[in-house]
């Protein structure tokens, strides 16, 4: 199947009954600018288009995801009993084919799933999410010890593309000291190049997350293989999932 060739499987130490898949901006049909596989229906694009690229992926996923509307809160929504459409960040499962996902452009896809394959997670995170305590907030409604569990972090911004203020660094800063190696200073003395995985990275392991794996891509120096907010404003938006088989 073409999709599939057009998609990412997630390269971590996950259990073998945990499943996971990434979408980029290739492989549906979508016209321009959300060339090719957009899964949004909230960005301007042709609604049947969106749900044509939907249907494709139903081969590959047990189950209907459950689409979140995302709106970089701390949410979590619960796979296994939400409807089609929730107000969330996060969504957790522990029923086999139960399917989470989160989209994104820059923002920061985070998978998680415990050593024994009992429950999955998908996190939307942001730097507004991120702040907010959205990891924490999914880890907790994981309810397994954090030490038990494992990322994955999926395409996002990279940090010599993403340029944020002041009050950015220093809502971090507030949180953790240690965020401060996050941010590197630019001329302006008010702007800064933020690291949105070293951001990540650091929540997962002040919460007891060790295992951390991903975070090698930038979705915008990689416009051609990902969307990209940041570069082009009016895009598409890629799918990150996770289930239990």
């Amino acid at each position: 199947m073409a999709l599939l060739e057009d998609c990412m499987i997630p390269a971590w130490p996950a259990p073998e009954n945990v499943k996971s898949l990434q979408t980029t901006r290739h492989g549906g049909v979508s016209l321009p600018p959300y060339d090719t596989f957009n899964l949004a229906l909230h960005v301007g694009d042709d609604p049947l288009r969106v749900n044509r690229n939907r249907q494709m992926l139903a081969p590959l996923l047990p189950s209907e995801p459950v689409w979140l509307e995302q709106v970089h809160g701390t949410v979590v929504a619960n796979a296994d009993e939400a409807g089609c459409q929730v107000t969330a960040d996060a969504c957790v499962a522990r029923k086999p084919g139960s399917v989470c996902v989160v989209m994104t452009a820059d923002c920061l896809p985070v998978l998680l799933c415990d050593e024994d394959g009992t429950v999955v997670a998908a996190a939307h995170a942001g730097w507004k999410g991120l702040a907010a305590g959205v990891l924490e907030a999914t880890v907790k409604e994981m309810g397994i010890a954090p030490q038990k569990l494992m990322a994955w972090l999926g395409p996002a911004i990279g940090q010599l593309a993403f340029e944020v203020g002041a009050e950015v660094r220093e809502i971090f800063v507030a949180h953790d000291p240690q965020a401060a190696k996050a941010f590197a200073q630019l001329k302006d003395p008010n702007k800064y190049h933020a690291d949105l995985y070293l951001l990540a990275r650091q929540r997962l392991n002040a919460l007891g997350i060790a295992r951390v794996d991903g975070g090698d891509f930038c979705t915008y120096h990689m416009h051609s293989h990902f969307f990209s907010y940041r570069l082009d404003g009016v895009t598409g938006r890629m799918g990150t999932f996770i289930w239990l088989e």
